[in-house]
């Protein structure tokens, strides 16, 4: 018998014997504890960290001579830096705004990439296989780890960005693009929504690069196609020949966090943003369950 056949088989054993709930959620927590104590993983969560600091000490220095901090006006996105010197919870929604174009992306498209083809590669995707686990099952692991490295991520640009804010800059109540004022506790409520959007934003990029890991069983290659095809989609998102198309990029959207700091909250761009990364979560979430669960696995 094949190597191939005796896999499959302990596969099919494995997904006819019934696995706890217990069990569940133990292979969640081996999955995340061994994502989390990575050092490529710690890595990137220390290079996000380190955004919020380059972006206020840069702003600090700029406006030490008594200088504007930056582009006036606007209603999102980078414009908010030209708030840091007044209320440094502005840096919280900067740090965002500039981490969200690509490092943000960048960072869960390693983590989803290598998510399949990083096990497959060391020779290990077969053992997870014949435990009681099962290949749906295994997947939706694959991708909660995913996702709650999204929220981990974020959150992590957020709480540097505060600190440093806090550190570099006065804080107070703050005035919303609409021009009304909130208070500081308000601010921080909107804050963590903000970040919880972002981390939202991110579910289309993890089930692509979930999907882009089943194909392969090279880490590596499966990381680097994630990212490729997150830059290209941004570089065309930017073509204003392709705008008929461009609201079904996942990342059209990503940038309308901005409006939850008008007052009354503008919901059609944020409801239109969190929609399309129902759909591509949808979509390359089933493509990828239907590749795995197809798939031959013989490492």
């Amino acid at each position: 018998m094949s190597q191939a056949e005796v896999v499959r088989q302990g596969g099919a054993i494995a997904g006819a014997r019934k696995v706890s709930p217990l069990w569940t959620f133990g292979l969640l927590r081996s999955e995340l504890l061994t994502t989390f104590r990575r050092w490529r993983t710690l890595a990137l969560l220390a290079v996000l960290a380190a955004v919020p600091i380059l972006v206020g000490i840069a702003v600090k220095i700029e406006t030490s001579d008594g200088g504007p901090g930056g582009p006036g006006g606007g209603g999102g996105g980078p414009a908010f830096i030209s708030q840091i010197t007044n209320n440094g919870l502005f840096l919280v929604f900067t740090a965002l705004a500039a981490t969200l174009p690509f490092f943000l992306p960048m960072a869960i498209g390693v983590i989803a990439g290598d998510a399949i083809a990083g096990e497959a590669n060391a020779g290990t995707l077969r053992y997870l296989l014949v435990a009681p686990a099962g290949r749906s099952r295994l997947l939706l692991t694959k991708y909660a780890t995913t996702m709650a490295f999204c929220l981990v991520a974020t959150l992590v640009v957020a709480v540097s960005a505060l600190a440093v804010g806090a550190l570099l800059f006065p804080l107070g109540d703050l005035t919303t693009i609409s021009g009304t004022r909130i208070s500081f506790a308000e601010g921080l409520g909107r804050a963590l929504l903000i970040a919880l959007v972002v981390a939202a934003s991110l579910i289309g990029v993890a089930a692509l690069g979930l999907f882009v890991s089943t194909l392969t069983s090279s880490g590596i290659a499966a990381m680097a196609t994630t990212v490729g095809l997150l830059i290209t989609v941004q570089i065309l998102d930017q073509i204003p020949q392709l705008h008929a198309i461009q609201p079904y990029f996942f990342s059209h959207y990503w940038l309308s966090f901005a409006d939850l700091m008008r007052d009354p909250v503008y919901w059609d761009d944020l409801v239109k943003n969190l929609g399309i990364q129902a759909l591509y979560a949808g979509v390359f979430g089933s493509a990828a369950w239907a590749r795995f669960t197809a798939k031959d696995i013989t490492a």
